[in-house]
């Protein structure tokens, strides 16, 4: 062992390893614990319609065809809303991106910047900015294109992903870090069970999960083959569904009963709550185009809370459609879904208002029934008993039903959690099929050699190379001996 120990410091010291170990099996546990691991990094920027999250992660350089060997670095927030937010201002958006990337280049190593990939993903923040003004998307993408080049890593592109790419990311994500597209048994990579995974962004839900049933929609089929598994994915993006813009349609739905009066009564916000508002703040969007009203938006009305559950249910009701099908089965709005299989794992604002809905009020949730159950609860707490929990902020007032997303799955669990220390979102499984870094084809059973190979191999090579030495000085005094 000593000898194995004082190899390294002597290969380290001759320049043979420079200044990171990439070697595999049993061997890591004679490494020095001064000698770091060979890393590798990657950058992810999810530009959603709310806000823009960096996410950096990092991976053994020897292991990047094995699965659950990823793991976040570290993240950074962006201050600010989401890039789109600055189609009046393009530079804007680029600008908002600095602090983070600042932060990155302490991050990630300096002698690993021009190696790390760097990508930015826009999602339906970006998809409403470019269906309404296909010019200051293309601004905005290009003002943050330009900042983003102007850093050295390596950069890879910035684009707005379809609803479809979204969701499928998001699933690929979940289930690589839960090692669910592989399992190892008795030293053999095996197949296992996925989750369904369900994304609530700011702007639109994607719900993705595998099924055996024909997929009637072309659109919503995605056939993938990871570690040699082939994979018929459902996945479908509600645009429009998303947290903020849902509560916008809502607030237009209750302007409309209202038909516009200074005082307006919204049964969704808790008694004794109010609010000013414009009506531009809420026709803004493409989600409300439709519902615009024909006077100024910048006619201000008041809305005062009631806390009625039931009266809220009802409007929350208005805005699915779960009559017109032209499939043979559907979710709503005439989209076509296959019966919901397995369990689920519900992220993004699903795991920040569960895990409100835990910690603050101190319920349990495990299926969408629950989910109705705290917003009956929260529609019942009057503003008083909320501001004294702490229950701070418009987006985590409203009472509103998030179990009419998942309805139809009632019946199956459903796990609100982060992976580890790892955020799950669509980042990761982004990166992970950019970089090609889960194999289609079945990796092979571990070639890891083992510690005693590793002694018996370097050993062998000594006594080779010290046999080779003394035949040569053998050699060397018997031509000698001739010559004289």
């Amino acid at each position: 062992m000593w000898w194995l120990q004082n190899s390294w410091t002597h290969m380290v010291a001759a320049g043979l390893l420079g200044t990171c170990i990439v070697v595999r099996g049993a061997l890591w546990s004679s490494r020095p614990d001064h000698l770091p691991l060979c890393l590798q990094y990657g950058i992810v920027l999810d530009a959603g319609s709310s806000h823009t999250a960096m996410f950096i992660y990092k991976w053994p350089a020897d292991k990047e065809n094995d699965t659950g060997v990823v793991s976040e670095h570290s993240m950074c927030d962006v201050e600010g809303k989401g890039i789109s937010s600055y189609n009046t201002n393009p530079p804007g958006a680029g600008q908002s991106l600095v602090h983070c990337l600042n932060q990155a280049l302490r991050d990630v190593p300096k002698e690993k910047h021009m190696s790390t990939p760097l990508y930015l993903g826009a999602t339906a923040g970006m998809r409403l900015l470019n269906i309404t003004n296909h010019q200051a998307s293309d601004a905005v993408l290009s003002t943050v294109t330009a900042r983003l080049k102007s850093y050295p890593f390596d950069f890879r592109g910035a684009k707005i992903l379809s609803g479809e790419e979204e969701g499928v990311f998001g699933w690929v994500t979940a289930n690589y870090l839960l090692e669910n597209f592989i399992k190892v048994s008795r030293r053999m990579w095996q197949p296992a069970g996925t989750l369904g995974a369900m994304d609530l962004g700011g702007a639109s839900t994607q719900i993705t999960f595998e099924t055996k049933d024909t997929i009637e929609e072309p659109q919503n089929k995605v056939m993938l083959k990871l570690y040699g598994q082939a994979y018929k994915v459902y996945t479908h993006s509600f645009l429009c569904y998303g947290r903020d813009q849902v509560l916008r349609r809502l607030l237009s739905k209750l302007l409309q009963a209202g038909n516009y009066q200074a005082s307006i009564s919204n049964p969704c916000w808790p008694m004794g709550y109010q609010k000013n508002l414009t009506l531009s703040s809420i026709y803004d969007t493409p989600c409300t185009e439709k519902e615009k009203p024909s006077i100024p938006l910048s006619t201000s009305v008041t809305m005062a809370g009631t806390g009625d559950g039931n009266l809220c249910a009802l409007y929350v009701s208005k805005l699915f459609n779960f009559t017109t099908c032209p499939f043979s089965r559907c979710s709503f709005d005439g989209v076509f879904q296959p019966d919901v299989s397995g369990n689920f794992i519900a992220f993004s604002a699903f795991f920040y208002t569960v895990d409100f809905i835990q910690t603050v009020m101190g319920r349990l949730v495990h299926l969408p029934s629950d989910l109705k159950d705290a917003a009956e609860s929260i529609c019942a707490t009057s503003w008083s008993e909320v501001r004294s929990l702490g229950m701070m902020g418009k987006k985590r007032l409203v009472c509103i039903i998030l179990w009419k997303l998942v309805d139809q799955g009632s019946d199956h669990a459903m796990l609100f959690p982060q992976a580890g220390e790892t955020s799950i979102g669509w980042a990761l499984g982004y990166m992970l099929n950019l970089t090609n870094m889960i194999p289609a084809e079945e990796p092979a059973s571990h070639k890891s050699i083992s510690y005693n190979s590793w002694v018996i191999l370097i050993l062998l090579f000594v006594f080779t190379t010290l046999m080779a030495l003394v035949t040569a000085v053998c050699l060397l005094r018997r031509s000698k001996s001739s010559a004289i």
